[in-house]
């Protein structure tokens, strides 16, 4: 009988001791637990404060990102940056990831196009999710968007049905889903954007209140 080739999983690129949050960006830089770093530039690890009492989970690194190897830094983010802020949270105290950490796309003309990660290349990267968790431990983890939210609450949870409030949860004392900012971008016209922009923000308001 054939032996059935393991799960593809990042578990055996996690350093087995606690590490850093440098020792784990470092180990993750060289993963290979699934197919997706063949033709993504390089890993996009978390980033920010180790001590943050706030984490927020994206899906997963888009074109800028996986070019400048940071978290949340294109179109997205910028707006990311300005939510956050009227909503009274400093990024440079909070940490922010994703649920997978190399760029999934596919080519359309001469630009590379985001590509839905499905259920088991989430699941392969996991163990770095738990492992940036476990090492932040943050008061209030906040996931943006319905593949953060799914990744982490189970898949049948529905950022439409419970966004904007806290959820129960092991993770952490308070967690949230909300909304990831990119659908706010592909709104259909100005008036749309902006109303959904507020309401974004007054989610971020929620968690600023408990920080």
């Amino acid at each position: 009988m054939a032996t059935r080739e393991p799960h593809p999983s990042a578990a055996p690129f996690v350093p087995a001791a606690r590490p850093t949050l440098q020792q784990l960006r470092q180990a993750a830089a060289g993963c290979t637990g699934c197919h997706l770093y063949e033709c993504a530039t390089q890993t996009v690890f978390g980033e920010g404060d180790a001590r943050a009492r706030v984490m927020f989970v994206g899906e997963q690194p888009g074109n800028d990102e996986d070019l400048s190897g940071r978290p949340f830094v294109g179109p997205a983010g910028k707006l990311l940056d300005r939510a956050l802020e009227e909503a009274g949270i400093d990024r440079r105290q909070a940490y922010v990831t994703n649920a997978v950490k190399h760029f999934k796309w596919e080519p359309r003309g001469k630009r590379r196009i985001h590509a839905k990660p499905n259920a088991a290349e989430i699941a392969a990267c996991r163990p770095w999710l738990d492992a940036e968790i476990s090492l932040i431990q943050p008061t209030a983890l906040v996931c943006l968007g319905a593949t953060a939210a799914q990744a982490l609450l189970g898949p049948r949870f529905r950022v439409t049905q419970e966004r904007g409030r806290f959820v129960p949860s092991s993770l952490a004392q308070y967690v949230l889903a909300t909304v990831h900012p990119s659908a706010l971008l592909r709104a259909p016209d100005e008036e749309t954007r902006h109303r959904e922009t507020q309401r974004f923000v007054d989610d971020l308001r929620v968690v600023a209140e408990v920080l």
